[in-house]
C-alpha cells in the first residue's frame, strides 16, 4: 500500500467505449508517473472497483505502450448494477484505500461521470462505516478523507455540455460519413433510395454533421422533428423533386431517437416504407450500429483525448482535496475545465426539453454552431434553389481555387455556389485559379452543376501557382470588367493568399480590382493568416497518422526506427501533431531548428531504450527542418551509430497527404466558411462597398479580418503566420515519448 505522502491515482473507463479512450488513458498514466505519483488501472469500469484483487493493477510507463492507434478500451468497460448499490460504492471504497487511491479520472458519459460524483460525496461516510466495521483503520480513513475526481467525456454522440468534442465523436462521424460515400456511389448506380440510421438517442449531431459532410438529401434529428405532421408528404416531396433535377440516388439520414413533434418515434423501417409505397422506388434500410463505434481512433480523438488526459492529472495534482469535481473538455483547440455536475445537469437538460416536445429549447441548448449549420443544411439539401427575391439586387459573383490544392476545396465551391445561387445570385466558376482569370476562363455554374462535389478531393476547379504580375493584371482587370464580376471568393493556401493581396495592392492602377474580395484557407500545411485550422489540414494529418501505423507495425517486427518526413513547407504543423497522434518519439520542425546536439541526444535516447528491449522507434521531420541535416543524413546518421543494434528506414510521405477525400471536419468547415464568404461578398457588394478580406476560425469562432492586417500577422520569409497555436503543445509530445 501506497505510504500517506504518496499521490496515487486511479484510472477507469465507463460506460460505452469510444474510441480515444486509450489515448486518454496514455496520457493519465505518463503524465502521473512522469509527476512522481503513482497510478493505478481499474480494469472494467465500476464493476472492477467493486470486485478489487487484480482488476485494480498498478500501471508503469510501458504498459501504455502502443495503444494510441488501438480502439475501444485496453482496460475494459461494463455496466456495473452492483455500484449503483451503497453496498457496492462500500466495497469499492474499501478497494481503492487497499492501494491508497484517493484521487479518480474517470473516462465515460453522464451516467458513469454522475455515479462518480456521488461516490465522492458519500466517501466521508463509507470511510466511516469502513472503520465502524473495522475494514479500515480510522488513521486510513483520516489520511485519505477526501475522494478528488475528474472527468473526461467518452460519448461518441457528441452530447456532452462542456466541451465541444467528446472522445470518440470526431471517428464515429469518420465511419458515418466514409459510410454514405460508399452507399452513394452504389446508390447512384441503381438509381436507389438508402435509408440510412446513425446513432443518437437524444443528440442529433452524427446525423446532422454527417449530413452535411456527406451530402445526405434528408435528415431526421431529435432536437428539430419535422415542422408538419404531414411529414411524409413534405420529404417525398423534395426527394421526387431531387429525381427531376438530375439526382440519381437519394440519401436519408435518420437518428435513432428522431421523432415527430408529438414525440412519437419515426424509425428507419418506417421511413423505408413511406419511400417505397409512395415514390415508387426500391428503397433499402442500412443501420450501421456499432460498426460508428469501433476502430482505430482519428487523429483528432488522438491528440484531443492525449491533451485533456494530460490535464486530468494536472488537476488531480494541484487540485484541493476539497475542491468541486472537474470536467476536462476541449474548446477552440484548447483545454477547459468546469464544474463537473454543472456540466452533466446542463447535459440533461436537451433531453429533457425533447421528452416535453419543447424543441426551440433543445436547439438553444445546443448552442449558436448547432443550429447555424442545420440551417445551412436545410438549404443544401433543396432539390432546387428558392426562386429569386423579387426585391435583392442580383450580384454576379467569381469563385476560384488556387495554390497547392487540398482536400475540402470542392466542398467549399458546392457550399458558395449553392449559397450564393439560392440567394438569387450568379456564379462564375474560374477554371484554374488565377490564370484562368488571366485567359478569361470561366463558367457560369448552376444549382446541379456542383451536386456531386461535397465529397471529392482535390479541386475540379483546377489550380494555378504562379502570383500575377505586370501584364497579367491587366489580362485579370479585362477579365472582371468584361464578366461584370461584383465579387470575388478565393479559396486556397499561401500564393491564393498573395495573388488576392496583389490585386490589392493594385487598385489604384487598376479600377476593376476595386470589388469586395474574400480569401477562404485551404492548406494542408496549416499556415495561413488569421484562422487556426486551414482546409485540408485534418485530412492530411488523418492520411499521415494511417500511414505512420502501417510504418509502426512493420517498424516492431524487425527492432527498427523510421524517420518519417511530412510536408508543411516551413510549418511544422502537421509534423508535430502528427507525432503527437503517433506517439512519435523525436519531432523536428522548422520553428525549433536542428542541431548537431539534439540528433546525438535522440540518437543516445534511442540506443538506451533499444538495450532495454525497446521494438520501434519513430522520429518526425518537417519537410525543412533544416537544409543541412535532411531526412536521409538523419537515416545514414542513426544507422552508423546503432552497430546494428537495430535497423534504421527512413519514409518520405510525398503527395499522398495532398490526397483523398475530405474529413468530415473539413467538409464542415468548409461549408461554415464558405457560407460565410458569401454572405460577406453579398452584404459589402449590395452596399457597395470593396472591402477586402480573409476569413478564419480563431478560438472556435468564424473571424473576417482586412486586408490590410494581412502582412503584420505574417512570418513572410518563412510562409508561416506570427502566432502559432499549436506550439504550445511541444512540451506535451516531450512528456508523453
Amino acid at each position: 500500500m501506497a505510504s500517506p505522502d504518496d499521490k496515487v491515482i486511479g484510472v477507469l473507463t465507463s460506460g460505452g467505449d469510444a474510441p480515444g479512450m486509450n489515448s486518454a488513458l496514455r496520457a493519465v498514466v505518463r503524465t502521473a508517473l512522469s509527476k512522481g505519483a503513482q497510478v493505478y488501472a481499474i480494469y472494467e469500469g465500476y464493476q472492477g472497483m467493486v470486485d478489487g484483487g487484480n482488476q485494480i493493477r498498478v500501471m508503469q510507463w510501458d504498459d501504455v505502450g502502443g495503444i494510441l492507434q488501438r480502439g475501444g478500451t485496453v482496460i475494459g468497460t461494463a455496466r456495473s448494477a452492483d455500484f449503483r448499490t451503497r453496498e457496492g460504492r462500500l466495497k469499492a471504497a474499501r478497494n481503492l484505500l487497499e492501494h491508497g487511491i484517493d484521487r479518480l479520472v474517470v473516462i465515460g458519459g453522464d451516467g458513469s461521470l454522475t455515479g462518480a460524483n456521488l461516490f465522492r460525496q458519500e466517501w466521508a461516510g463509507l470511510l466511516a462505516e469502513l472503520a465502524a466495521q473495522g475494514q479500515i483503520s480510522p488513521q486510513t480513513a483520516a489520511e485519505h478523507s477526501y475522494l478528488s475526481i475528474v472527468g473526461l467525456v467518452g460519448s461518441i454522440d457528441n452530447d456532452f455540455f462542456g466541451t465541444d468534442m467528446t472522445i470518440g465523436a470526431d471517428t464515429a462521424l469518420q465511419r458515418i460519413t466514409d459510410a454514405l460515400d460508399q452507399i452513394g456511389s452504389t446508390a447512384s448506380s441503381h438509381q436507389r433510395t438508402f435509408v440510412v440510421e446513425v446513432m443518437g438517442r437524444n443528440c442529433g449531431y452524427l446525423a446532422l454533421m454527417s449530413s452535411l459532410a456527406g451530402t445526405a438529401h434528408w435528415v431526421f434529428i431529435p432536437e428539430s422533428p419535422p415542422e408538419t405532421d404531414d411529414w411524409e408528404t413534405l420529404m417525398c416531396d423534395v426527394l421526387r423533386a431531387g429525381r427531376a433535377a438530375g439526382r440519381r440516388h437519394s440519401m436519408v439520414v435518420i437518428a435513432e431517437g428522431a421523432r415527430d413533434r408529438h414525440g412519437n418515434p419515426i424509425t428507419s423501417a418506417q421511413v423505408c416504407k413511406v419511400l417505397e409505397e409512395r415514390l415508387g422506388e426500391d428503397a433499402r434500410v442500412t443501420i450501421l450500429g456499432h460498426v460508428q463505434r469501433g476502430g482505430s481512433p482519428s487523429a483528432f480523438d488522438r491528440w484531443m483525448s492525449t491533451l485533456v488526459g494530460n490535464a486530468a492529472v494536472e488537476e488531480l495534482l494541484s487540485a484541493a482535496p476539497e475542491s468541486e469535481p472537474q470536467l476536462i473538455g476541449m474548446r477552440y483547440n484548447r483545454v477547459t475545465h468546469m464544474p463537473l455536475m454543472e456540466c452533466v445537469q446542463k447535459t440533461r437538460a436537451v433531453a429533457e426539453a425533447i421528452s416535453v416536445q419543447d424543441y426551440d429549447r433543445a436547439m438553444e441548448l445546443r448552442g449558436g454552431s448547432f443550429k447555424e449549420q442545420f440551417r445551412i443544411l436545410r438549404t443544401l439539401i433543396r432539390a432546387l434553389p428558392h426562386p429569386p427575391p423579387p426585391d435583392v439586387r442580383r450580384l454576379k459573383l467569381a469563385i476560384l481555387t488556387d495554390g497547392a490544392p487540398a482536400p475540402g476545396m470542392n466542398t467549399a465551391v458546392r457550399a458558395a455556389v449553392r449559397m450564393a445561387v439560392d440567394q438569387g445570385h450568379r456564379v462564375m466558376a474560374v477554371h484554374n485559379g488565377f490564370d484562368g482569370l488571366i485567359r478569361g476562363d470561366l463558367e457560369e455554374f448552376t444549382w446541379m452543376d456542383v451536386h456531386s462535389w461535397g465529397s471529392v478531393g482535390g479541386s475540379q476547379l483546377g489550380v494555378s501557382r504562379n502570383v500575377p504580375s505586370g501584364s497579367d493584371l491587366y489580362a485579370i482587370a479585362r477579365t472582371l470588367e468584361a464578366q461584370g464580376i461584383e465579387g470575388l471568393l478565393v479559396i486556397g493556401g499561401w500564393m491564393a493568399y498573395e495573388s488576392a493581396h496583389k490585386l490589392y495592392s493594385e487598385r489604384n492602377t487598376f479600377p476593376a480590382f476595386n470589388i469586395p474580395m474574400i480569401c477562404l484557407p485551404a492548406s494542408i500545411d496549416n499556415n495561413l493568416p488569421g484562422s487556426e485550422l486551414s482546409i485540408g489540414a485534418d485530412t492530411a494529418l488523418n492520411s499521415i497518422v494511417q500511414v505512420l501505423d502501417k510504418i509502426k507495425q512493420s517498424a516492431v517486427a524487425f527492432r527498427r526506427c523510421f524517420v518519417v518526413e511530412v510536408m508543411g513547407n516551413y510549418c511544422g504543423y502537421l509534423a508535430l501533431m502528427s507525432g503527437l497522434a503517433s506517439g512519435a518519439e523525436r519531432v523536428y520542425l522548422n520553428e525549433e531548428g536542428v542541431t548537431l546536439k539534439d540528433l546525438e541526444t535522440s540518437l543516445n535516447d534511442m540506443i538506451a531504450s533499444f538495450k532495454q528491449g525497446k521494438r520501434l522507434s519513430l522520429v518526425i521531420r518537417n519537410e525543412n527542418a533544416n537544409p543541412l541535416y535532411t531526412t536521409s543524413f538523419m537515416n545514414a546518421l542513426f544507422e552508423e551509430e546503432a552497430h546494428k543494434l537495430f535497423d534504421v528506414r527512413s519514409s518520405i510521405l510525398g503527395h499522398m497527404q495532398q490526397g483523398g477525400n475530405p474529413s468530415p471536419f473539413d467538409r464542415i468547415q468548409a461549408t461554415r466558411l464558405a457560407t460565410r464568404c458569401v454572405e460577406f461578398l453579398t452584404a459589402e457588394a449590395e452596399q457597395n462597398s470593396t472591402t477586402c478580406a480573409f476569413i478564419g476560425i480563431q478560438s472556435g469562432q468564424i473571424k473576417i479580418h482586412h486586408f490590410d492586417d494581412m502582412l503584420r500577422m505574417l512570418d513572410i520569409p518563412h510562409t508561416r503566420p506570427k502566432e502559432q497555436w499549436w506550439l504550445a503543445l511541444r512540451p506535451l509530445v516531450r512528456l508523453l515519448s
